[in-house]
């Protein structure tokens, strides 16, 4: 039986994302375009939903005139608002007649399909960095193209305290080409003296390329770069129209030239605990598909002003602190994502009768359904008194921590 599918035309805007979600938890599944009239007739949807309102009105308004597919369209451009359930179950099951038997199992099939008639007997190149995108591209990948995988992880000294070694000993060994590079140096001697973000994540960007095709030559020929993008990564990198939030080493930080044929993302259209479901489905362990959420820049984004070898290792020993705590108090699987930030503001402090001035350590805990919108995690008040008193004792140069109590928007969930 051929699968049904609801696309929604994205007007401009980050609700369509909201909606798409929607959709797929009814068991219908769907995927989000810009509005293009050729696109969709290829597509073959069997309804249309339409969102958004950043674009140009009258340019709307042509577009869906041109909507004449025969098939049921649910107009909802011109507004951000959300699309009742609470009346799109209605559009979905009645007009459109969908059977909401779509489920994760059938995502993983086709997905390896598509692998298979994109790559043909083609080699494909993957940035494993551990976490659970890459891991769960890993699987798919492995099982549509087998030994003509190779995966390279790239220690580019910006990993949380041990995470190196912990991603080696869970690969190395599982039958797929592995390959670690370590390149600290090489990281740190590019981000010297850089404190501006969206720069910071560019360079670490384009080095990841670099570094891949200085690999990639190593191995031989290699056809496809394959990458752990997922749904979160394209909207906020503004892509197809909507407006930039934070742009993505795996996204909007890519240089314009790479020495590959494309681009292989297997799971661009998913959120992060669709992610999850998926890696369940394919067989991943627990503790992969269930690791902490790590930005490709890694702990760069994470020290706020000049990235040095200090500030990292400081970070790292704090940000360990507070998993470690979070986890001995059972919070692990409350809390979604949960990490410390080095700021760069210093302040006065006291150790025994000496005067300190030294790095201000902030924590950032979120609980989340998507990783689109987020609350600050209600830790208690004595698990945040043990993480701030190991941190100033046991992490050098800090004697101050707070706790960030803002969610998003209006902020993002990373500092930077």
């Amino acid at each position: 039986m051929e699968r049904q599918l609801i696309l929604i035309v994205n007007f401009g805007g980050h609700g369509s994302q909201v909606i798409a979600r929607h959709v797929r938890g009814m068991g219908v599944y769907c995927e989000v375009l810009l509005y293009t009239a050729e696109q969709i007739k290829q597509k073959k949807p069997i309804g249309i939903i339409c969102t958004g309102g950043d674009g140009n009105p009258a340019q709307r308004n042509a577009f869906l005139s041109e909507l004449n597919f025969g098939v049921p369209v649910y107009d909802a451009s011109g507004t951000h608002a959300d699309i009742p359930e609470e009346a799109l179950r209605r559009f979905l099951f009645e007009e459109c007649n969908a059977s909401g038997g779509w489920c994760m199992e059938d995502y993983a099939k086709d997905a390896i399909n598509s692998l298979r008639a994109q790559i043909g007997e083609g080699r494909v190149l993957l940035a494993l960095s551990g976490g659970v995108d890459s891991s769960v591209v890993a699987a798919l990948l492995s099982k549509a193209v087998g030994e003509r995988l190779s995966c390279i992880f790239v220690d580019h000294g910006l990993m949380r305290k041990n995470e190196g070694d912990e991603i080696e000993a869970a690969f190395s060994d599982s039958g797929m080409n592995f390959i670690r590079v370590n390149a600290e140096k090489r990281f740190l001697t590019k981000l010297a003296g850089v404190t501006e973000p969206e720069q910071k994540r560019r360079i670490i960007g384009e080095e990841f390329i670099r570094v891949f095709e200085e690999e990639a030559g190593k191995l031989g020929r290699v056809d496809y770069l394959a990458q752990g993008t997922i749904y979160p990564d394209i909207i906020e990198s503004g892509v197809g129209g909507t407006a930039v939030i934070k742009s993505h080493h795996n996204v909007g930080g890519l240089p314009e030239h790479i020495d590959f044929k494309e681009l292989v993302e297997p799971v661009k259209l998913l959120f992060k605990d669709e992610v999850r479901e998926l890696g369940r489905v394919l067989g991943l362990p627990e503790y992969l598909v269930n690791r902490q959420p790590f930005p490709g820049p890694g702990l760069g984004v994470r020290v706020i002003g000049e990235i040095t070898k200090e500030k990292l290792d400081i970070l790292r020993e704090a940000d360990y602190i507070f998993r470690d705590e979070i986890e001995k108090a059972g919070l692990a699987n409350e809390i979604r994502q949960y990490f410390a930030v080095l700021t760069d503001m210093r302040s006065v402090g006291t150790t025994g009768d000496k005067r300190t001035y030294d790095y201000t350590v902030a924590l950032r805990a979120v609980t989340t359904a998507d990783f689109m919108a987020a609350k600050w995690a209600r830790i208690p008040h004595e698990v945040l008194e043990v993480i701030s008193e190991r941190i100033v004792r046991e992490a050098q140069h800090v004697n101050r921590v707070v706790y960030d109590i803002t969610g998003k928007p209006p902020a993002t969930i990373e500092w930077e």
